[in-house]
């Protein structure tokens, strides 16, 4: 019986979880392609995170679970907002790291010639 009871609640959660998450992709019109699944887990160091389209939920009670999904969902849209940002700050650090590397590769190179 008490895995009947489990599945139940199990089932009640996720469903209210991917019922927010319509209204908040209605209420915004984005993030569309995203889902959830709720993975309880009291040891974890996250309330929850999205990996490849799916907003993981790892709080246990469903107050919780659901302040977690709009936490992620509005960190989502946020993080879209700022990718073109980040993807040119870090080509930047990776031609600046290249250009770094080819300086002392001369320098080592004059002061080996030089002994």
């Amino acid at each position: 019986m008490k895995c009947f009871c489990y599945t139940r609640e199990r089932e009640r959660v996720e469903s209210r979880l991917r019922s927010e998450l319509e209204l908040l992709k209605a209420g915004t019109g984005m993030g569309q392609e995203l889902s959830v699944r709720w993975v309880p887990d009291p040891g974890s160091k996250m309330c929850g995170e999205v990996k490849e389209g799916v907003i993981y939920i790892y709080e246990e009670s469903l107050e919780e679970a659901l302040e977690t999904l709009r936490h992620e969902f509005v960190d989502y849209l946020v993080s879209q907002a700022i990718e073109p940002y980040m993807s040119v700050a870090n080509k930047l650090i990776q031609l600046l790291n290249e250009e770094a590397y080819r300086r002392k590769e001369r320098i080592i190179g004059a002061l080996v010639n030089l002994l």
